[in-house]
């Protein structure tokens, strides 16, 4: 359980934990394509989002500037790419610029219903507790908080590309306390991933509290956290927010 009276300071994951309610973006984006037919199994379908993870978190492609739409638009754009380069979707399609835009336009009303849900909670959280966001991203991470309205609430950000260090390594958690200037002990850290946000915070002390959703592997059954919610508006019952 969580001591509210010794927690200083809360750092927050952001994707899958803010803008998609504890759901992997994988699924997110799985659901996309089922919304717009595109005729990919789930197993081919994971191939080509983790080619695309891997292209992008080495590859300069996401500039500074760009917000979430571009983000996924790229992602999109690699992965289809790549169905097609495979066989797995018919080049007579065209179906990059065919389905690229569909997905990123389905993705980024997703992740706008989901911040609108989290925005509240996480100004109130602000004006009762200094706030850092720690977060894997493509050095972007600026655009895409001012595009959704969150950028003002953050005292600081430990984005991965800048930072140089990405999760689950706990050292980019220890970047994010040192941020808030308290003991890991006083921190509350709050994401939607057991190995990369909850496992890491809790080797260097901070209190967990584990956004638990769709997955991107299925759970063991043995995993813990000092808090365990299935919604984003759990936070609200845990921090006694009115």
């Amino acid at each position: 359980m969580l001591n509210l009276e010794k927690i200083k300071g809360i750092i927050f994951d952001y994707g899958g934990t803010i803008d998609s309610n504890g759901t992997h973006w994988a699924e997110v984006i799985l659901m996309a394509y089922e919304a717009l037919h595109i005729p990919v199994s789930k197993d081919v379908f994971r191939e080509a989002y983790v080619h695309a993870e891997r292209t992008l978190a080495k590859n300069r492609i996401i500039q500074p500037n760009h917000n979430f739409w571009h983000v996924v638009r790229l992602k999109a754009e690699t992965q289809i790419q790549w169905l097609i380069d495979n066989n797995c979707l018919p080049a007579a399609d065209a179906g990059v610029t065919k389905y690229t835009t569909g997905i990123a336009d389905w993705c980024y009303a997703y992740a706008q219903m989901a911040v609108s849900i989290a925005l509240p909670i996480i100004r109130k959280l602000s004006e009762k507790y200094p706030l850092v966001l720690v977060s894997n991203f493509y050095g972007n991470m600026e655009a895409v908080l001012k595009d959704f309205h969150l950028a003002t609430l953050f005292n600081a950000v430990v984005e991965s590309s800048v930072a140089g260090v990405r999760k689950p390594d706990p050292e980019i958690f220890r970047l994010g306390v040192k941020a808030l200037g308290f003991a890991a002990g006083e921190i509350a850290v709050i994401g939607d991933s057991y190995d990369k946000d909850v496992v890491p915070a809790g080797a260097i002390g901070c209190r967990t509290i584990w956004l638990k959703r769709a997955g991107w592997n299925e759970y063991k059954g043995d995993e813990t956290a000092d808090c365990i919610i299935t919604d984003f508006t759990g936070l609200k019952e845990i921090f006694q927010l009115q």
